[in-house]
């Protein structure tokens, strides 16, 4: 199940890029297995994770999390020395791989982390193949948003 991803009833998000949604047009989403340290596994069991600054690169053949911030837990082991901010290898297929090389390479895309989330005992990551968005466009994304939830507001006080 390349690029889709199921929505299931319980909620197994870690963290996610409320602002990627805002700065970017989401083209598509693909889902990327993560190389992992057992003290990183830990502090994402609890939750201590954060995507918001992170972005994703591609370099010889390979795909790159930098800038995400996975706390450290305070009882972490004696002998490991924790970066919260390491970069990250991404398991993609090479298919996959080389199709994200064009797009990045040819036609303008970025590669945005979306969510940080669990699939069956796995951190999976949500990268979206995003434009990005002038500041015209933002604007009138909040414009629609905010006449949505206006015309719900009328709606609800009108019945």
């Amino acid at each position: 199940m390349a690029g889709k991803r199921k929505k299931t009833g319980n909620d197994n998000t870690i963290a996610l890029n409320r602002k990627a949604r805002f700065d970017f047009f989401i083209e598509e989403n693909i889902e990327a297995g993560l190389v992992l340290e057992g003290w990183e596994v830990k502090a994402l069991r609890e939750g201590k994770a954060q995507i918001s600054e992170a972005y994703v690169v591609l370099r010889a053949g390979e795909a790159f999390l930098l800038g995400a911030l996975i706390t450290p837990l305070l009882s972490a082991s004696t002998h490991v020395h924790p970066d919260p901010t390491r970069t990250r290898k991404l398991l993609l297929s090479r298919q996959e791989i080389d199709r994200l090389i064009g797009a990045v390479e040819r036609k303008g895309y970025t590669l945005v982390p979306l969510s940080l989330y669990w699939q069956r005992g796995r951190a999976k990551l949500d990268i979206g193949l995003a434009k990005g968005k002038k500041q015209h466009d933002k604007r009138a994304t909040e414009k629609a948003r905010d006449w949505q939830r206006e015309k719900a507001r009328l709606l609800k006080s009108g019945t």
